[in-house]
């Protein structure tokens, strides 16, 4: 092969893996629109291969064109050189998401009368075996992943900024505790490699879509989302979890992320009605999936529906932040719900029990009775769509479904 050509296929070789192998895998312009992971796991996995067929066809030419002694040769491959170690710092460096965000280094679970955490602030909740701990999305929603332990049980906290989904997860894989570090994300939805099978998995929905486990599971463990305030009245003892003081300045980037109003276009919310970057209430129920749009359940304050052909409830409380879906079919028996005179908690029009926002009856013929949850998430609707593409949505024009 010519050595002029040699060179200049390997520098193209070693510029195109080392930036598509980002690219692909972070939110660069017209990055994320495309299917692209296979592509750029097939480079993320073959790079050091890719790097020694570069430098292998560069190298021979180097040193001729060094050894010359002629000067603009030697400028012109010192510019190429610099280049590619600027690309090779860039996107190994700078613009890896294991290199942005972190987990905790130092977490810390306090109980709610000695917790810096305001009381509004939105949390995803998990409770098992009866212990019960909060983790402000403000928090996590930096870290993206946070590993902890509830009721002897090993978790997985995850949260994805721009796609507004907090998931949770078993970390294991085969019944064997698994590390899963975050590598970039997929149609603007984070994703995690585990160490073992080094296979990448989709945060929103727990597959694997890349590497040797395509297509099998992490196990999802039940949370919620819900005010701090709403979180504390149905779990007191709650451990919340605390800010990090190593992170502070990055927490400050995602103030008023719970309202919305964050100024980054990637994570602010869209306030009109099914738009790439409104919030829908995502609902899940045997293999169907519905969305439901936020401004209607915040006009509403009860949806009532029929979904998979089980009567369920979708209840915005009071304060317009923390919500629930339920079945609202009760030992046989369908119930329709309104809110009572003080708007804080619900009747049902059959027996005029009175329910608390956390689906608990404490009044009346059903007290003691509780409606039964069923998962439920706020999203946005670009992400909800694309990872639940047979959903269907109430009320939504078809133009955009």
């Amino acid at each position: 092969m010519n050595r002029t050509l040699a060179l200049v296929i390997g520098f193209l070789l070693l510029f195109a893996s080392e930036i598509l192998r980002v690219y692909f895998i972070m939110p660069f312009p017209g990055s994320q629109q495309s299917n692209t992971i296979r592509f750029a796991y097939a480079i993320d996995q073959n790079i050091w291969w890719i790097r020694l067929i570069g430098f292998a066809l560069i190298a021979y030419p180097l040193f001729l064109g060094f050894k010359s002694g002629k000067r603009w040769r030697i400028v012109s491959l010192s510019v190429l050189l610099f280049l590619y170690i600027s690309i090779f710092y860039l996107f190994n460096f700078k613009f890896l998401a294991e290199k942005m965000f972190y987990q905790p280094t130092n977490k810390f679970m306090a109980r709610s009368e000695v917790s810096a955490i305001p009381v509004g602030k939105l949390v995803v909740g998990v409770v098992l075996n009866g212990e019960a701990r909060a983790y402000p999305i403000e928090l996590i929603g930096y870290h993206h992943q946070v590993r902890d332990t509830v009721g002897g049980v090993p978790v997985m906290v995850t949260y994805c900024t721009v796609c507004h989904t907090g998931r949770v997860y078993s970390p294991e894989l085969n019944g064997k505790p698994e590390h899963f570090r975050l590598v970039g994300m997929d149609h603007f939805n984070a994703m995690f490699e585990d160490a073992t099978t080094k296979s990448w998995w989709q945060q929103a929905t727990g597959q694997a879509v890349a590497g040797p486990l395509t297509g099998t599971w992490l196990k999802e463990i039940p949370s919620e989302q819900v005010r701090l305030s709403s979180w504390l009245k149905k779990y007191p003892a709650s451990l919340i979890m605390q800010k990090d003081t190593l992170y502070v300045k990055n927490y400050k980037h995602l103030q008023g992320y719970d309202q919305g109003t964050i100024p980054d276009d990637l994570e602010k919310r869209d306030t009109k009605s099914w738009q790439n970057k409104s919030w829908v209430i995502g609902v899940k129920l045997g293999d169907l999936r519905r969305a439901y749009d936020w401004n209607d359940l915040l006009v509403e304050g009860i949806i009532e529906d029929t979904l998979n052909q089980e009567p369920i409830l979708v209840y915005a409380e009071s304060d317009n932040m923390s919500f629930h879906a339920w079945k609202r079919k009760l030992d046989g028996q369908v119930l329709n719900f309104s809110k009572d005179s003080t708007g804080m908690n619900l009747k049902d029009q059959q027996t005029q029990s009175l329910w608390t926002a956390q689906g608990e009856c404490i009044q009346g013929t059903l007290k003691g009775k509780s409606l039964e949850k069923i998962p439920a998430y706020q999203e946005f609707w670009h992400s909800w769509k694309q990872f639940q593409p047979n959903t269907s949505a109430r009320n939504a024009d078809s133009t955009k479904k």
